[in-house]
């Protein structure tokens, strides 16, 4: 049947069901294992589709589900409501009520999931706050005040002094002086820019910064940590490659790309910058960069959702729009 029909049989086959058995068949003939709209998914041939055609079949889909479910939902109500005696006084025409379960954004259901997955590696979570001294935010990270780095992120400056971080790397220092080092540890959290806004741009985003600390670290370990975290983000092996790149806590910088499939083809996709830790950042902790070496990473949590998802436009997530949002499933 296609999505038209499934919903006009639906409409018709509500307005008979007149007890709560009778709405329990329709409830399982639709929504059930084996139900009518479960099994719209499962026999649909993706891979004869285009880009284009799977998205809107799935926006179509999902509509659909969550029709059936509301009106299901709406009639359950009514049934129960019937049931009952009425109240003395009760108002007939008062709106039902209409309680929704909520579930989780697809950006932490994102980064709860990346979290289990660098705890699984032996990393702690460090959040730290979202209003940071300038010394965090740009000093410790070997950005003084007269630096070009400072240029790129335009931010938010509080009347204390205090700014919103424009990067979680303003984390790296006090997780240092305070946890300490050896120090394996990521921190997520919502990042504030000055920003153009456009579709890959927001003044409010979410990053996920890492840091390592140890002895003898080298890059070798900084690649094997991202392709066992890409596996396991992606469920398949990743083929991954560094590109220089600077950025002044890391020396030497790099950007990291992944190689994937986007429209049919093969190529490599730009997700990360990463590097070494530079020993003035090691410095400006407290730790002795003749001793201990490291490296840090930062992902961008938005970005990464976008790319799970297929989300063109970054501002979507943060427009509070619920037909976006009910097109995710709950991961939690």
């Amino acid at each position: 049947m296609k999505l038209e029909e499934i919903r006009t049989a639906l409409a018709a086959d509500l307005a008979e069901a007149t007890n709560e058995a009778a709405l329990a068949v329709v409830k399982a003939r639709y929504l059930g294992k084996d139900g009518v709209v479960t099994n719209l998914r499962r026999n649909v041939d993706f891979s004869a589709m285009t880009p284009d055609e799977r998205k809107g079949f799935g926006l179509a889909f999902n509509e659909l589900r969550s029709l059936a479910e509301s009106e299901l939902d709406a009639v359950q109500a009514r049934l129960s409501a019937a049931a009952q005696p009425a109240p003395a006084g009760f108002d007939y025409t008062l709106p039902a009520d209409d309680r929704r379960l909520g579930s989780i954004h697809p950006i932490i259901a994102t980064q709860l999931e990346i979290e289990d997955i660098f705890r699984s590696m032996g990393f702690s979570v460090f959040a730290g706050d979202e209003a940071v001294s300038e010394f965090e935010n740009f000093d410790a990270l070997n950005i003084p005040g007269d630096h070009p780095a400072r240029d790129m992120q335009d931010t938010f400056w509080l009347e204390n002094g205090m700014v919103l971080r424009t990067h979680t790397s303003s984390m790296q220092n006090r997780a240092m002086r305070q946890l300490g080092v050896p120090l394996r540890a990521i921190f997520p959290g919502r990042c504030f820019r000055n920003e153009a806004l456009d579709i890959t741009h927001e003044n409010t985003f979410y990053q996920l910064e890492g840091l390592l600390i140890d002895r003898d670290v080298s890059v070798a370990n900084l690649i094997a940590v991202m392709r066992d975290f890409l596996a396991a983000v992606f469920r398949r092996d990743i083929e991954v490659r560094l590109r220089p790149g600077f950025f002044p806590f890391v020396e030497p910088g790099f950007e990291l790309d992944f190689r994937t499939t986007l429209g049919g083809v093969r190529r490599w996709v730009e997700l990360m910058p990463c590097g070494m830790v530079h020993p003035q950042v090691l410095r400006n902790a407290g730790v002795d960069p003749d001793v201990y070496s490291g490296f840090a990473f930062g992902l961008g949590l938005t970005r990464l959702a976008m790319l799970r998802h297929g989300v063109p436009d970054v501002r979507l997530f943060n427009k509070a729009d619920l037909r976006f949002c009910q097109q995710f499933p709950a991961s939690f």
